[in-house]
């Protein structure tokens, strides 16, 4: 993908950010109406016996208040509770969160209130030799190969958009292969449409796959399709629906990918 807008740029009008990196995303999609959905003691009771830390990728994290919002909900922190927390979190859970946007991941870094635990990069998940050394040199600090859960909130569309129906189907597979669970919070159809409106009204070329994308309709049912018919997962769970009509999908892997963690950690 092409370099987003750097911060000595003009501010960035309503839809003229075309990998979804809005400069104020939270305001209008709070954190809370997606962590609110999730169950408490969810990390419990998908990993009862996993050895800690669990590790979990966040994908498209833009600036960072959505990921923070889902690693205290994830480990049952309080909102007034920050740095106080971070020996005990760290033990429990350890996020690497990323986006296409170093502005957005810059100002992430700086209001992280769990830098010892939550890390953000800079990257181009699409990138295949941007993404490896960056992914594998995180693993390897915990002798690791895969994550345990990855995160991809409000991302697909921007990925299909931009690489079109083959760009959506390798990033879905690329994550299964990675992740043992996928939380997933698929845009629907609709929202395709006013992303390349928008565009159109600010005198923009449209999105270059968007008429010719021939996965469309119920997008949260072709990505589940996506999911367990070609990448070897199963749905576990739909935890409901955002107030904007998002539905949050968890998936888990069939693969061989993640069978040998637990007897591998037993051995050690």
């Amino acid at each position: 993908m092409a370099a987003p807008m750097s911060e000595g740029s003009p501010a960035l009008e309503p839809g003229a950010a075309p990998y979804g990196n809005f400069p104020n995303y939270s305001r209008f999609h709070p954190p809370e109406g997606r962590v609110s959905l999730l169950p408490g003691g969810l990390l419990q009771s998908l990993f009862p016996a996993a050895a800690r830390p669990l590790l979990g990728l966040d994908v498209g994290c833009n600036s960072g208040e959505l990921s923070v919002a889902l690693y205290r909900h994830l480990l049952g922190l309080l909102e007034s509770k920050g740095c106080l927390d971070q020996p005990a979190a760290g033990k429990d859970l350890n996020l690497l969160c990323c986006d296409i946007d170093p502005v957005l991941i810059e100002r992430a870094q700086q209001c992280s209130p769990f830098p010892a635990s939550m890390s953000f990069a800079n990257l181009d998940i699409m990138d295949s030799s941007a993404r490896e050394p960056i992914l594998r040199s995180y693993l390897g600090r915990f002798g690791r190969s895969t994550f345990d859960i990855g995160f991809c909130m409000s991302v697909t569309m921007w990925i299909h958009l931009n690489h079109g129906d083959s760009g959506l189907m390798e990033f879905l597979s690329f994550l299964s292969s990675l992740c043992k669970y996928l939380l997933i919070e698929p845009q629907p159809w609709k929202c395709y449409r006013a992303a390349a409106r928008r565009l159109r009204k600010l005198g923009r070329n449209d999105f270059d796959h968007f008429r010719s994308l021939a996965i469309n309709g119920d997008m949260a049912e072709r990505i589940t399709q996506i999911l367990t018919k070609d990448c070897a997962m199963e749905l576990v769970c739909c935890f409901g629906s955002t107030s904007w009509d998002r539905s949050l999908l968890l998936f888990k892997s069939n693969g061989s990918n993640h069978e040998g963690r637990e007897s591998s950690e037993q051995e050690q």
